[in-house]
């Protein structure tokens, strides 16, 4: 006979309702859940409002860590020693916004070396270092605000390009200054103030770049005329040898003459 529940008797949920709330919590828990790596031994790694920040100041580093968490939100690597950026430095770190690399000694940075992070960065920091100039790429698709102040800048129409795409900190813009430039006149003033009085790099390169191709193509020109002066003088010589020796030999009448005398003698 089937038990019928009577009004004050509880009613057992179905098994079905147990396995929906479990899978439930479970994709719950793996939405909510990134990935996580242990801080590098060198940095201090610090939970801060949701937000892991990687704290590698003054620690004499000479490369960046490449055992960052993956859950970096903001990367301080300021005052070490760094000398280079390479391609996809920052490549696992895809909820980075802030990157400080101030006062580095950094001379090169890598065309790649923000891939990877060009559409999650806000901030980035590489004043005070040792940077002359860039690849063009190396800043493309980046959406930060850029610091390059008090970096020793040589102007020239790689840098204007770079500096057109970019958006820079407008608190340290007029710090970036022409160290050296293709016109002596412009080393020591501010970049964006050479820029904004009409002044094109590019412009200044291709016609270096003229002149430099009419010294080349003279200069072959030169090497020709050289060499067909030159071979026209040794051939010359060579024919005078030539006829000299002819001259020197004895005619075909004496020869005549001589067997004649020689015949009678006989």
């Amino acid at each position: 006979m089937q038990e019928i529940a009577g009004p004050d008797m509880p009613r057992k949920p179905p098994i079905i309702d147990h396995f929906a709330l479990f899978w439930g919590l479970l994709l719950g828990l793996l939405l909510v859940i990134r990935p996580v790596t242990p801080c590098p031994m060198s940095c201090q790694c610090i939970e801060k409002s949701g937000m892991t920040v990687v704290q590698c100041v003054s620690r004499s580093l000479e490369k960046i860590p490449t055992d960052l968490p993956r859950d970096t939100v903001v990367l301080l690597l300021a005052s070490n020693h760094i000398t280079h950026i390479p391609n996809y430095a920052f490549k696992e770190l895809h909820y980075l916004q802030e990157l400080d690399l101030s006062n580095n000694n950094i001379e090169t940075v890598d065309v790649g070396a923000f891939q990877g992070v060009s559409d999650s960065l806000l901030v980035l920091d590489l004043s005070n270092n040792h940077i002359q100039s860039v690849p063009k790429e190396a800043f493309s698709r980046l959406r930060a605000k850029i610091s390059l102040s008090n970096n020793p800048w040589h102007c020239e129409c790689t840098l204007q390009e770079v500096l057109r795409e970019l958006r820079l900190d407008p608190e340290t813009v007029n710090d970036v200054i022409c160290y050296t430039a293709v016109q002596e006149e412009y080393a020591g003033k501010p970049v964006i103030q050479v820029l904004d009085s009409g002044i094109n790099f590019c412009n200044f390169h291709h016609k270096t770049t003229d002149i430099a191709m009419f010294v080349t193509m003279f200069g072959w020109f030169t090497m020709v005329i050289a060499y067909v002066i030159y071979y026209v003088r040794h051939n010359q010589e060579d024919a005078r040898r030539h006829l000299e020796y002819l001259k020197s030999l004895p005619s075909s009448s004496q020869i005549s003459k001589d067997f004649d005398t020689i015949s009678t003698v006989l």
